[in-house]
């Protein structure tokens, strides 16, 4: 990050309440939010999230799910739509439609937040 964005980074963590340990660095060298930091930017902007399975792109045999989000800022002034995917290529869990609706989320909060732009993922990206 360039100063800059350092800046931008500084800012938005003090306007959510995000403290050190809602983040840490991946291994691959960027940084990575955690559930609960993204939870206080989801409530700290006043952010809804609805979901809605996208059956075209889900198929159960071969255990690959869609979900996709929608962000309804609080003022109704702005609307953020984006994608989870959990399949048995990118999720080791037993639980593949939950993942893919916390990917969503997350995507949703951090394209909504701005901190996407910073090269910041949310942890629920990463197969664990």
């Amino acid at each position: 990050m360039n100063a800059s964005q350092k800046q931008k980074f500084v800012d938005l963590k003090d306007k959510y309440g995000l403290s050190k340990d809602d983040f840490f660095k991946a291994p691959q060298g960027f940084v990575i939010i955690t559930r609960t930091g993204i939870e206080k930017i989801q409530r700290g902007m006043g952010l809804t999230v609805q979901y809605e399975v996208v059956e075209s792109l889900c198929n159960v045999e071969t255990g690959h799910y869609v979900i996709k989000g929608v962000g309804i800022h609080k003022d109704g002034d702005r609307i953020v739509e984006s994608y989870g995917e959990a399949s048995t290529k990118n999720c080791r869990n037993a639980y593949p439609v939950a993942m893919a609706e916390k990917r969503a989320l997350s995507r949703v909060v951090l394209k909504s937040s701005d901190l996407y732009e910073l090269g910041i993922y949310g942890e629920d990206e990463i197969d664990s």
